[in-house]
Order: C-alpha cells, then sequence, then structure tokens
C-alpha cells in the first residue's frame, strides 16, 4: 500500500443485493465464459491506449500483451494487460456503478431465460462474471496519465467493495481472482490454455499463458484474399476442423457495406457422421469468440457450411432472439447465400470433370436452396448438371433441350432407378435418345419445382408411356388399316386381357421399333406422382398399383410363338408365357410379394424346362 494512502469504502451502485446470487447461480452451467469476458476487456484497454497514443502521440512503443497466470498455492487466477489503466475515478465509474434500470426488470427479463450467457453484459455485467468462480476479486490498475496513482480494488462478492492507492509499477490492469473451493479446475494450465483455445484464439492481442503465447492473432479472415494461397486456406481449416477431409470449396468474406463481415466459410465434404440439422459455423465479433451454434446466420439449405464469421456490429452476447429478429442478420444470410451461388456457379462453368465429385457432395442442398431462395435459384438454374443414364457424362438442363430439341422438344426424359428400368433405358438408347438420372430423394419435388418455373418443359420418366421415338411410325396406320394387321393386333390385346384378368390393366399394342422386347408396364406421370403423394401422405397402401397400361410389341418373335401356341390350341402354354411377360413387365413397378414372386419363380423354370427341352 501506497505511504498515507486512504481507504475507501463503499457500496458498489446497483439496485438490489441480490446481483451476486444471481450471477452464480444463472450462469453457473457456462462458468468459463468468465476468462472471455476479461481478456475481451483486456484488449479493449489496449486498443483504447493505441487509439490515445495515435491521437495524443505518445509515442508508445511497447509491446501489448495480456498474461494469464495462476497461482496454485495462493489458489489465484490472474489476468493482467498493459493498457490504459484506471484511475480512481475511472474504477468508481466503471467498476462500483452496475447500471441495469431494476431489479424487477431483470429479474422479471431473464429468470426464464435458457442461454444464461445472454445475461452478462446486456447490463454491464462482462467483469461481474469474475464472481462465478471467485469468492473474492482484485483489480490493480495504473492510468497511463502520468500523474494518476495507481489504486487497489476489492470485492468479496457483496455490494461492499474498499478502494485504495497501491504501489503497482506500469500502467495497465491486473484483475485477480480467488477462486472458490469448487472451482480449482481453473488453477490447471491446462484448462486455462483449453478455454483460451476456445474462446479468445483469434484475439488481435498476444495472450500469453506462462510466458507462451496461445492465441494466432493475424487468423486468416483479417487478411487481404488477393495475398493467400490455396494452401493457407487448407492449413487453416486444418486448424478448425483437425480431422477433418480437405473441404469441396471456400469462400473469402470481407464485406463493409452495408454492414460489417469477415469471415471464411468452407463446403466440407460430407460423410454418414456429419450433422446437415446442426449449425457448423463459429461466430465471432471483434474476433472474440462468440458461439458455434448460430443457425440463423446461415441459410437452412447452407447448415453444412464450417468456418468462421466476424461480425463487429453484433453485440459480444447476442442473443438467439436478437439474431432471429434483426434486419442485419437477414442481410447476412442473403449474402452468404449469394456469394456460395456464386461460387459454385464459378466452379460449374470450369472443367466439368472437376466439379463432378463436388457436385456429388452438394446437389441436395443446392437443389432445396434453389426451391427455397428464387434469387439462389436464379444464379444456378443454368449450372444444375445431371448425369447421363449408362454413361459417366454430365450435361445441363439447357444443354439436354437444346441437343433433343429435334426429337423431344422441351420434354426431359428421366430415369429413377437405372437397374430396375434397364429394359426402357434399352430402348432409349437404341434410338439415340438420351435420359437423364434423378434418383436422389429431393428430385421427385426438384422435378416438379423445375416444371412450374419452366412452364414448356415436362418431365417424363421412362416407363410413363411409350414416346413416337420408339414406335414405328406407320405403326398407327396400320393399325387401323383394313389388312390383317389390326386383326393380328386386336387378337394380341384380347389373349392379354382374357388370360390375365387383372383389375386395372389395360393392353395396348404397338409396333416397337426394337423387337427384343415382347412388352413393359407404362403408368402415366401423373398418376404415378399422385400415387407417390399419396403414399408420402399415409393415404396410399404401400404397394398399391391401380391402373397401369401393358404395351405389347406386335414385333416381338415372343409374341408370334404365343399367338402360334393358340392357333395349335396349346392354351396353357400361350398363357404361362404371357403371365411371364406381365411379370417381367411388372418387377421394375413394384416389389413381389412372397407367394407372386414364388409363382413367378416355379414359372420361370417351367418355360426353361420345356422350351429348353425343344432344342
Amino acid at each position: 500500500m501506497a505511504d498515507n494512502a486512504k481507504m475507501e469504502k463503499g457500496q458498489i451502485s446497483i439496485h438490489t443485493e441480490n446481483i451476486f446470487p444471481i450471477i452464480k447461480k444463472w450462469l453457473y452451467s457456462e462458468k468459463e465464459i468468465f476468462l472471455r469476458e476479461l481478456v475481451s476487456n483486456a484488449v479493449d484497454a489496449i486498443h483504447k491506449l493505441q487509439h490515445v497514443n495515435l491521437i495524443e502521440g505518445l509515442q508508445l512503443a511497447d509491446e501489448y500483451a495480456i498474461d494469464i497466470t495462476v497461482d496454485k498455492d495462493a489458489g489465484t487466477l490472474s489476468v493482467k494487460d498493459n493498457g490504459i489503466g484506471m484511475t480512481a475515478d475511472e474504477v468508481r465509474k466503471y467498476i462500483n456503478q452496475v447500471a441495469f434500470s431494476s431489479a424487477e426488470e431483470f429479474v422479471e427479463k431473464f429468470k426464464d431465460l435458457e442461454d444464461k450467457n445472454q445475461i452478462i453484459g446486456h447490463f454491464g455485467l462482462g467483469f461481474y462474471s469474475a464472481f462465478m468462480v471467485a469468492d473474492r476479486v482484485e483489480i490493480f490498475t495504473r492510468s497511463y496519465q502520468s500523474d494518476a496513482a495507481a489504486v487497489h480494488w476489492v470485492c468479496e462478492g457483496s455490494t461492499d467493495y474498499s478502494l485504495e492507492e497501491c504501489d503497482k509499477e506500469g500502467r495497465g490492469t491486473e484483475v485477480v481472482l480467488h477462486l472458490n473451493a469448487d472451482e480449482k479446475e481453473f488453477l490447471d494450465p491446462s484448462n486455462i490454455r483449453g478455454v483460451l483455445k476456445r474462446f479468445c484464439n483469434f484475439l488481435p492481442v498476444p495472450i500469453r499463458l506462462a510466458g507462451d503465447v496461445v492465441n494466432d492473432r493475424n487468423p486468416l479472415w483479417t487478411r487481404s484474399g488477393g495475398e493467400i494461397k490455396d494452401e493457407e486456406y487448407l492449413e487453416f481449416y486444418k486448424k478448425l476442423y483437425p480431422l477433418a477431409d480437405e473441404p469441396l470449396f471456400w469462400i473469402h468474406l470481407n464485406i463493409d457495406y452495408p454492414f460489417n463481415l469477415k469471415g471464411l466459410l468452407y463446403f466440407p465434404k460430407l460423410t454418414t457422421e456429419f450433422d446437415v440439422a446442426k449449425s457448423h459455423i463459429k461466430l465471432f465479433c471483434n474476433q472474440v469468440f462468440v458461439s458455434d451454434n448460430c443457425p440463423e446466420l446461415i441459410p437452412e439449405f447452407l447448415n453444412p457450411l464450417q468456418g468462421c464469421l466476424d461480425a463487429p456490429d453484433l453485440p459480444l452476447n447476442v442473443s438467439r432472439s436478437y439474431l432471429q429478429n434483426d434486419p442485419q442478420v437477414r442481410k447476412i444470410r442473403d449474402v452468404i447465400s449469394s456469394r456460395i451461388a456464386s461460387k459454385i456457379g464459378d466452379l460449374a462453368k470450369g472443367d466439368r470433370e472437376n466439379f463432378v465429385p463436388v457436385w456429388e457432395n452438394i446437389h441436395t442442398f443446392v437443389k432445396y436452396g434453389m426451391m427455397r431462395d428464387d434469387k439462389f435459384y436464379d444464379k444456378l438454374k443454368d449450372h444444375v448438371i445431371y448425369r447421363l443414364a449408362g454413361k459417366d457424362e454430365y450435361t445441363t438442363l439447357p444443354e439436354y433441350l437444346e441437343r433433343a430439341a429435334q426429337k423431344h422438344a422441351d420434354k426431359v426424359f428421366y430415369t429413377n432407378n437405372e437397374a430396375a428400368q434397364s429394359t426402357y433405358l434399352k430402348l432409349f438408347a437404341n434410338q439415340g435418345m438420351e435420359v437423364l438420372v434423378l434418383d436422389s430423394l429431393i428430385d421427385s419435388h426438384f422435378i416438379q419445382f423445375l416444371e412450374m418455373k419452366n412452364g414448356k418443359v415436362t418431365f417424363q420418366r421412362v416407363d410413363s408411356d411409350l414416346t413416337e421415338n420408339l414406335i414405328e411410325e406407320d405403326s398407327k396406320i396400320q393399325l387401323t388399316g383394313k389388312d390383317d394387321r389390326k386383326e393380328r393386333s386386336e387378337n394380341i390385346r384380347k389373349a392379354f386381357e382374357e388370360s390375365l384378368a387383372v383389375d386395372g390393366l389395360s393392353v395396348r399394342v404397338e409396333n416397337f421399333k426394337d423387337d427384343s422386347v415382347p412388352g413393359m408396364v407404362i403408368l402415366s406421370e401423373h398418376t404415378r406422382r399422385l400415387q407417390e403423394m399419396s403414399k408420402m401422405m399415409g393415404q396410399g397402401e404401400e404397394d398399391a398399383f391401380g391402373g397401369h397400361t401393358l404395351c405389347l410389341n406386335a414385333k416381338s418373335p415372343v409374341v408370334d410363338t404365343i399367338l402360334n401356341l393358340k392357333a395349335q390350341g396349346h392354351n396353357d402354354d400361350a398363357r404361362m408365357l404371357m403371365e411371364q411377360i406381365y411379370d417381367l413387365s411388372m418387377l421394375p413397378h413394384c416389389a413381389f410379394d412372397k407367394d407372386r414372386m414364388s409363382a413367378f419363380l416355379e414359372r420361370s423354370n417351367r418355360i426353361l424346362c420345356k422350351f429348353g427341352s425343344l432344342g
């Protein structure tokens, strides 16, 4: 204590004496937050001195730093800076007066708050978060002003305090926490290091623990994108997510208007362990860690994004309700959505072979985003790529429609199951017609969305009808003529209808261009979509298959065999072949139950035995 110093005693100016029990009880679950608050205060003190140094021309050349020390014997934790410091009057103003409206308002407003961290900072409680872990807190501080005396402030967790001059050397502030018996974990340097790494890792002032600097003062997002190499972006990602694979791509944000926002956002390679429903963005405020759970800042369809956002204009102790209602947050979401769309567009316009593996990871989120956000759709509508059935080639929708303009203008043929629909795909391939693969869960919704956005364009699954491109051009004339072709077709139709006698089945006869397929079941696109929608809404039977058409190929040798067998009186053999054609045509459409599969296999064996013996 300084010579002839007088000790001042008084009470902290608050409207309730319950402030410390409230802090200790309500904020206890996130008690490590106190270290973030104290270190942030120290950074502010250094920044204030740097500003004064610049304005007043003090010509200070000190190395600024924050030192964290622990004394296990004394049970103390100290946070010390060489910043602007405080005079006795400033201690009275900034420490002794906890300014908030009233105890009643405070209690009513925050008693049911789920995230207790939000309380800190609302009413100048940042410093007082120290009492979450300490029974006694001391402040040793000396102002940068040359004629100011150093002062010592002490409080033991009540509204009483003492203030007196002391012999502190050098400007700055040291806060000493006398930890209570339950908080001795904060005397372990490894625990302190972990808290600092989480909350203070990117602060712009050196933070030393036992003499070692523990923080990265110049995180990558604070630098200009033009001076950063790809290797540095990848190295920074590894710092954030040490166990993750390399990201697919990233964007560097550096926005000054109409709001301040810096950051790095990465789109990761997705694994089965990745939780796409959870926010993965680390939010900072002036390089101080705020939260790693801020879904409000990212559009829902971009939840997989990882990385850091630094939003200086947001309050350090930002609440979820604040984020949900703040118009600036909505602007941030829009900017992120726009920048991601632009990045994907740039990748798509580059080498397609390199873009394909990226697309395979992100396409579900892109399609969902396009359905949710018109601006996102407008930026990416011409860059969505689709694989061509039976190939390792990809195409955009405009490219596909341009190639198909002569054969089937504004009509898109697709498959959602290449294996099950292989017969149909073969017919299309033999006629040189391209089919898109749309086999992900979101694609059925995406198809209808695209039809709504492109009024002329329709999507048709390959098994929904026989396009005229697959049928002989003169078949309709032949079937309505007066020759025996019409009679033959009618005989085929009647034979199948009488033998199969399936409810909801209609039989149609055409001359396929390809004679290798005896027949196929088709279900109109409209009918099938209605059935799928009913099933999704729980209004349809799981295996229900309503009205459908068996389209028979009048040119098939198998159909000729059936007619010949009937003409010779071998009706059982003819029926067996007709049932087999129908079941083979139904296999791509629905799963057989046990009895039907057993009958199908038994019939297949009978056919093999009977007709195999003819050779």
